[in-house]
């Protein structure tokens, strides 16, 4: 069965690829912490809009997220600029921590196959301290 793409679908989409210059200007004037739009989700009434944004530097999302905050208006001013639509919906960003915890897994399971070496090697270790292993005459 053919999959049906909505109107909101398309509209979300191409707001994530204007917001994602328009935000990236709009981080360096304002001298903001990098961030990037990762997802939009708009209502069906296409009234609201749930932009979600990572942050390059997760120490500093919080100030990101606040001067994005503050920003929204002038965002979706320029947005209606870039755009050809009747109403352009209200902007509401979200921090994102997706990446983040990808990254937090990722980093377990790099170290995960040390863990398990040295464990190999404890065992091994306290195997031979027992004297259980002896060669046969």
């Amino acid at each position: 069965m053919p999959k049906t793409f909505h109107r909101t679908d398309r509209v979300s989409a191409q707001i994530r690829r204007e917001l994602g210059t328009l935000v990236h200007n709009l981080v360096r004037v304002h001298g903001l912490p990098s961030v990037s739009v990762s997802d939009v989700e708009i209502t069906r009434d296409m009234a609201h809009a749930k932009i979600f944004v990572t942050a390059l530097m997760p120490e500093r999302s919080a100030e990101a997220m606040k001067g994005l905050k503050e920003l929204a208006w002038e965002l979706r001013m320029d947005l209606a600029k870039a755009m050809k639509l009747r109403h352009v919906p209200e902007l509401h960003f979200h921090y994102d921590d997706s990446v983040d915890r990808g990254e937090r897994i990722d980093n377990i399971l790099r170290e995960l196959p040390d863990t398990v070496a040295a464990e190999k090697s404890r065992e091994a270790d306290a195997e031979d301290d027992d004297g259980s292993d002896t060669k046969p005459e």
